[in-house]
């Protein structure tokens, strides 16, 4: 440990100051932080871990002065009558430019350190090693800030819970916060370089009010897992250039701020700036070894004029060690800090929530045969495992294996929500946020919703009613039961729907499934599009295009096995009678191809076959929504129509292959890509059993469909087809400086498909009194671009479609369209 003086202190000292200093969001200690007292010559530096202590005669000033480049200054009081006294800085990063303090010379010494840190990557990158394993222990804690405790305490609504605002911490910032979540985990990560593979075992966890799998696998070490030395830093769902990218001088400013000696090795201090506002970079510094060149300690924080929403402010903090063997430096430690804030109209009393993530890394052992051998492990097939005994730990447990002890608030949360969880009015309002929130309100073993089905209306059933029901956990965890039941009264007819769930087995998925339909076909293939049986589709529908409606009779019975390895199959059996309404063609205009057979009713059996690796599912109490795979998820499908088997008219067989993936193009946004294609063999069938190609008849924008295309406007038995969606981030609004702090984002699409018709396929559809139309030599193309994150949820759709070429008569509105969309991101 070095402490450095700008002046001598005499021995016969009688006053004694100390303290430490640490950056204010992050909380880590500063090393080698400058102090001065005003107005003199007296000064020090902290030593490696932050610390300072002055030993002087007497106190030559008031006040005390601590500099740190990249930070503000800040000044705290003296009392030049104590002899001993504390005093503690707590820092914030500062808008102060390196341009302030640029030397001028004919080589820049900075951008040389920069090309030697880039040039040893491959050497330091600890990711170079063939294999490695080590515990990990991560602590993620949620607080709250800018409560107004003397409101909360005499409303109505809080004051039975006020008793949570004794546990409101005053004395580690300078806003007191309210610690509200705590979530730990213990787990042992496995690296593997070629061929990559890597498995995390969750050996305990514990998270307070809230317990589920999918959510532990989350809060451990795998998804937050940062690497300094790749080119880019995931942020959420977007990718920042690092300091050290090897294109990095392209984004950053760069300066060489200090020196010191710790152990004997010499540290170099490089800080970074943007070079431009608005982009996808940090401020901050690195620590670098100047002999290997190797990172020590990177500090980052996000500029507060970078393209995220809801956040006010995120830090990153990586530590690194050197290996006892040589073989480098390993992580150490690192956290993450993340301010959010909610929208108010007065912004001075936004509520904040304050997201502190910590992670310690133990027992780290470097190509050791115990790395390669748990991928072979049985007991462990999956990529992130949570032991049985994860979730049921002692505290005792606890206390002897856990990296850090807690601190006095940490310990104050797991009572205070035990605390919570047996108010019943606490229940009562988290029930109602639930309720409005996903539109389910359980009540013991039966659960209502979602209400947003309650009331619609259209031009065939007028105003329309409809009851949902489904089973909770409280009936039977593996079980789920759901149906409803409609009523149209303009056509006074009703409609329903009963099905059941059956989940033999959770990892890897395996179930069966039944229920019979009879309602109109509302047009939403995809949990996230809208179709017409809900009451926010009323207004938005275009004008002069008439509604079409199909009545579906369906009983449907499936099963579903999933591995591993990600791949799935899903077989299904399925009757289907369809009883359409004008303008569609009924089943009059198509022939009987046997006694006793409906031209509208088929038979199908169905397999599909899916192969996602590694994909991401976020589980609820029986259906799990997907959150996607770092790799390309290929579907296949084949349908066989059996004839003659409770009246159904043909025999068939189709076949359907699609491809998907989101690509990653930092820094230039994300790519969303979807190849499909099918052919259906067998003929002449009626449209219901050809392949409809998805349109959109309101100007909700469907990501799935095509927007500038009616439904039941081309169908095919052949197809093929593309769906692109590139979003850039701020693109050309970056540049544009009052624009700029709208934070709005660009992005670009462009739609396709080309298909065809048999001869006898033709002859039977074209003929039937309704203008399909074939893709035959003449395909589909749609291209848009637009807006998003206008107020931060609204996107805006500019639509065009290039083909096929219009008809003389053909009023501009069919070749343009203007969409608006909800989408909540950061």
């Amino acid at each position: 440990m070095i402490i450095c003086t700008v002046s001598f202190f005499p021995l016969s000292a009688q006053y004694k100051i100390s303290g430490i200093v640490k950056d204010a969001h992050t909380q880590e200690l500063i090393p080698f932080a400058t102090l001065q007292f005003v107005g003199t010559n007296t000064g020090m530096v902290t030593d490696a871990n932050g610390a300072f202590l002055f030993e002087l005669p007497s106190i030559p000033s008031d006040s005390l002065l601590v500099r740190v480049m990249g930070y503000g200054r800040m000044v705290l009081f003296v009392n030049r009558q104590l002899k001993e006294q504390t005093l503690n800085f707590e820092i914030t990063r500062g808008d102060v430019s390196l341009k302030q303090y640029e030397v001028k010379a004919n080589v820049n010494f900075a951008l040389i350190l920069l090309r030697q840190i880039i040039r040893r990557k491959p050497y330091n990158n600890y990711d170079r090693l063939d294999s490695y394993t080590y515990e990990v222990y991560n602590k993620l804690e949620l607080d709250i800030k800018n409560l107004n405790t003397v409101k909360l305490s005499k409303n109505r609504f809080t004051k039975p819970f006020s008793f949570i605002l004794k546990n409101i911490d005053s004395t580690t910032e300078n806003q007191p916060f309210l610690p509200v979540f705590l979530t730990e985990s213990i787990s042992d990560y496995y690296f593997q370089k070629d061929p990559k593979k890597t498995k995390e075992v969750i050996k305990a966890s514990r998270t307070s009010g809230l317990d589920n799998e999918s959510v532990t696998k989350f809060l451990g070490g795998m998804y937050q897992n940062i690497n300094v030395y790749d080119n880019f830093i995931p942020v959420f769902d977007k990718s920042f250039v690092s300091p050290v990218n090897n294109s990095g001088a392209l984004y950053y400013h760069y300066r060489i701020t200090d020196t010191q000696y710790v152990n004997n090795l010499r540290f170099i201090k490089l800080n970074f700036e943007p070079r431009r506002k608005g982009e996808n970079v940090f401020v901050g510094e690195v620590w670098v070894q100047d002999s290997t060149y190797a990172i020590q300690k990177m500090s980052l924080s996000v500029p507060g004029d970078a393209n995220i929403n809801f956040v006010r402010k995120i830090s990153l903090v990586q530590e690194f060690k050197p290996m006892t063997d040589s073989s480098g430096w390993f992580l150490a430690k690192d956290k993450f800090i993340v301010d959010f804030w909610t929208p108010s109209p007065k912004p001075t009393k936004t509520i904040e929530f304050i997201g502190r993530k910590t992670t310690s890394y133990n027992n780290i052992k470097v190509n050791d045969t115990a790395a390669t051998n748990i991928f072979t492990e049985k007991r462990y097939p999956q990529n992130i495992v949570v032991a049985d005994s994860a979730r049921n730990r002692p505290d005792d447990f606890w206390a002897t294996h856990r990296h850090d002890s807690l601190t006095k608030n940490e310990v104050a949360i797991y009572k205070m929500v035990d605390t919570l969880q047996k108010i019943p009015l606490f229940q009562k309002y988290s029930n109602t946020i639930r309720f409005l929130a996903t539109g389910y309100k359980p009540v013991g073993p039966i659960e209502f919703g979602p209400y947003w089905y309650l009331f619609s209306q259209n031009s065939l059933e007028g105003f329309r009613m409809r009851l949902d029901l489904g089973t909770t956990p409280e009936f039977n965890k593996n079980i789920y039961l759901n149906g409803y039941l409609a009523y149209g009264f303009g056509d006074d007819r009703f409609k329903g729907k009963i099905s059941a769930l059956w989940l033999l087995k959770r990892h890897p998925r395996m179930y069966v499934y039944g229920s019979f339909i009879r309602d109109l076909d509302n047009g939403a293939n995809y949990y996230d599009e809208v179709g017409t049986d809900n009451i926010f589709s009323l207004a938005i529908r275009k004008p002069n295009i008439p509604q079409k409606f199909m009545l579906i009779d369906e009983k449907r019975a499936e099963f579903y096995k999933e591995y591993f390895s990600g791949f799935s199959h899903h077989f299904s059996v399925s009757h289907k009678q369809f009883l359409p309404f004008p303008p569609l063609p009924a089943g009059d205009f198509f022939p009987h191809n046997g006694e006793g057979l409906d031209p509208l009713t088929n038979m199908e059996v169905a397999v599909k076959l899916r192969y996602a690796f590694r994909e991401e599912f976020l589980e609820g109490n029986y259906y799990r929504f997907s959150l996607g795979s770092k790799y390309p998820i290929v579907e296949f499908k084949y349908a066989l129509g059996v004839k003659g088997f409770m009246k159904s008219n043909y025999n068939y067989h189709k076949t359907a292959l699609t491809v998907s993936d989101y690509i990653k193009l930092a820094p230039f946004g994300q790519l969303y890509y979807n190849f499909f294609g099918g052919k259906i063999f067998g003929s002449p069938l009626p449209y219901t059993q050809l392949e409809i190609h998805p349109g959109n008849e309101i100007y909700y924008y469907n990501k799935y469909a095509f927007n500038m295309m009616n439904r039941y406007e081309f169908i095919s038995d052949e197809y093929a087809g593309f769906n692109l969606e590139h979003t850039i981030g701020s693109g050309i609004f970056n540049y544009i400086p009052l624009v700029r702090k709208l934070k709005f984002r660009q992005f670009w699409t462009a739609k396709g498909v080309i298909g065809r018709l048999s001869e006898a396929n033709r002859n039977m559809n074209l003929t039937a009194g309704y203008p399909f139309k074939t893709l035959q030599g003449n395909p589909y193309i749609e291209v848009g671009t637009g807006v998003e994150n206008i107020l931060k949820f609204i996107r805006v759709d500019f639509v065009w479609r290039l083909a096929p070429k219009p008809l003389p008569d053909e009023p501009y509105e069919k070749r343009f369209g203007i969409f608006g969309s909800f989408r909540l991101q950061f």
